[in-house]
């Protein structure tokens, strides 16, 4: 149930009531009417633009237009007011009943409430971390790794059919730096001065590696040419990396449906037949870049290039796909990779980007409407740095990799769950401060607490509803009489339950899971809000002496809220807790 959905139902149902009254003119487009929250409460419980967008096209003064909506829409049982403010906006006011009745439908749904089927079951492919298989998962694969998978939840939670992907880079130059940089930690293992020259992996991390590649191969490479080892080392130290990655991720909570590998898209014609697609289509073509702006680099020369003729689809220039002497660009198998997906039927194609990918963007998305034809959509997600400090000033924990803090680093320090919740307490594309002090500590300045806590305070209230003998199961709790929830501050609560359903929707059309955070910290803050009133207003207390059906209706309103707040939480891959330690 979407009250909001419901009431803009009504709203345009009582548009086309005035358009036939001759109140309006006929035909008009009501796309852009929209109902939602109030920007301040005090104003009501619901706002319309209605009269603001078909004052233009109606030729009418927007007022005007409110006026007479107002005076139709007054006379609904469930508005008890409807007010016109400033120039022609139309504030709601409604009847108790509603709200009392969203806790009751968010306890008869329970985890369906606010699952929406605005997906339609399109197929989505998200592909997220994606990192190089050439180390362990540092602190910016962290961000990225939650994200995704959170998005990846949420869309599921509105009705996508979602495959959460992870693409392999294991066809490129730094999988055999890493045999190379594995191959020292081999001679290490038998006995020999590890040689790392600039350019090689040096972290801790591969001595294992090293002593694996000895348990299976003895000495035996040791005296062979690189040319005889580095397939089987590369292979090797490629696979035990994933493993490493496959590991980190679980430890945070993220396991990918599809594991993709670039080195696949090598000689089984897959990258030629996407260019042969993109050759069709008159989008490919032998031509010579113009130099780069600014200082030309040493050894740029002018040479013939096979280009995509990515500008056609907005790329500030074209693209070039094969080098001059045969070789694949990095974009070329990337197109490959993306003319898969298209191929295996996605409806809806999301990729998360590290920030410093954002020069990838606009080719990338050329690509794919150059290889679908406009028919699948790309969106891309770009994740901003993290930045780390420990009382307030920065932090570096790890020599294990060598250079960076590792994802597993973060996790070990304060667990999968608080490094989830604020990795999503900003938008992807805006900077993430992340202290180890300030994200555990108990307070209503970290967000993650406070939203806990909110649930832990409603199973407190359960435990001793229990040992009061009062029934609280949800079936119970959604049948009891909640006429007496009619407090403000109890209302206050209810509102934001009912923003629930609009929410997961506006997320899921935005790609943009922080909004879920962002909404349950608010829901916490109601709640806990109501919570402190009951110091001081016995009448708000959740537990009402004597009084069984009075406390049923008052606990039905905090299961609703825990409802919520554990669906929310599910979609962020965070699991409520029941008590606070």
């Amino acid at each position: 149930m979407n009250l909001f959905t419901e009431m803009r139902v009504l709203v345009l149902d009582t548009l086309g009531q005035m358009a036939a009254a001759g109140d309006l003119p006929e035909g008009l487009d009501y796309a852009n009417v929209a109902v939602e929250p109030p920007r301040d409460a005090a104003h009501g419980d619901m706002a319309t633009n209605a009269a603001m967008v078909l004052a233009k096209p109606a030729r009418m003064k927007p007022r005007d237009i409110a006026e007479k909506l107002a005076a139709r829409l007054g006379a609904d049982a469930r508005i008890t007011s409807a007010e016109v403010a400033g120039p022609g906006f139309l504030n709601l006011r409604l009847d108790a009943g509603l709200w009392q009745g969203i806790v009751k439908t968010a306890l008869t749904e329970g985890k369906k409430y606010g699952r929406s089927d605005m997906g339609q079951g399109k197929k989505v492919n998200v592909e997220y971390v994606s990192a190089n298989p050439t180390g362990p998962m540092h602190v910016g694969h962290t961000r990225g790794a939650v994200f995704g998978d959170a998005l990846a939840s949420l869309l599921d939670y509105a009705g996508y059919n979602v495959t959460r992907e992870y693409y392999i880079n294991d066809g490129g130059a730094q999988v055999d730096v890493l045999a190379r940089s594995a191959f020292e930690r081999y001679r290490e293992a038998n006995g020999l001065e590890p040689e790392i020259a600039e350019g090689l992996y040096p972290g801790d991390y591969l001595i294992p590696v090293g002593e694996a590649l000895k348990e299976k191969y003895g000495d035996s490479l040791l005296d062979k040419p690189e040319a005889d080892w580095l397939v089987d080392v590369r292979e090797f130290s490629t696979e035990k990396m994933m493993e490493m990655i496959r590991e980190d991720l679980a430890s945070l909570g993220v396991k990918m449906d599809v594991y993709y590998s670039e080195k696949s898209l090598y000689g089984t014609g897959q990258i030629e037949s996407a260019l042969d697609r993109l050759k069709g289509l008159g989008l490919i073509y032998e031509g010579v870049l113009e130099p780069p702006k600014g200082k030309l680099p040493e050894d740029w020369e002018e040479r013939e290039q096979t280009l995509f003729k990515s500008t056609e689809y907005g790329d500030d220039v074209d693209r070039p796909v094969q080098k001059s002497d045969g070789k694949w660009t990095y974009f070329a198998p990337d197109i490959a990779y993306h003319w898969t997906k298209i191929d295996r039927g996605f409806d809806l194609l999301i990729d998360v980007f590290g920030a410093d990918h954002g020069g990838y963007v606009k080719r990338m998305k050329a690509a794919v409407a150059a290889l679908s034809e406009n028919r699948v959509p790309l969106d891309i997600k770009l994740i901003q740095l993290v930045k780390l400090f420990k009382n307030g000033e920065p932090f570096k924990m790890s020599k294990r990799a060598g250079t960076f803090v590792t994802l597993r680093d973060v996790v070990d320090q304060v667990g999968a769950d608080v490094t989830r919740f604020h990795m999503l307490t900003r938008k992807n594309d805006a900077p993430l401060d992340f202290d180890f002090d300030k994200v555990l500590e108990q307070s209503k300045d970290n967000p993650v607490f406070y939203v806990q806590y909110a649930h832990a305070r409603v199973c407190s209230v359960l435990r001793k509803a229990t040992e009061a003998g009062i029934a609280h199961d949800d079936a119970t709790l959604a049948a009891a009489d909640l006429s007496g929830l009619t407090h403000e501050a109890e209302l206050t609560v209810a509102k934001k339950l009912a923003e629930w359903p609009r929410l997961v929707e506006i997320a899921g059309r935005t790609n943009e899971p922080h909004r879920i955070a962002f909404f349950l910290y608010e829901l916490a803050s109601d709640f806990h809000s109501l919570w402190n009133r009951g110091n001081d207003d016995m009448s708000l207390r959740f537990l009402q002496d004597g009084d069984a059906a009075a406390s049923q209706a008052k606990i039905a309103l905090a299961r609703a809220t825990a409802v919520v707040i554990s669906a929310g939480l599910g979609i962020l891959g965070v699991t409520p807790a029941e008590e606070m330690r």
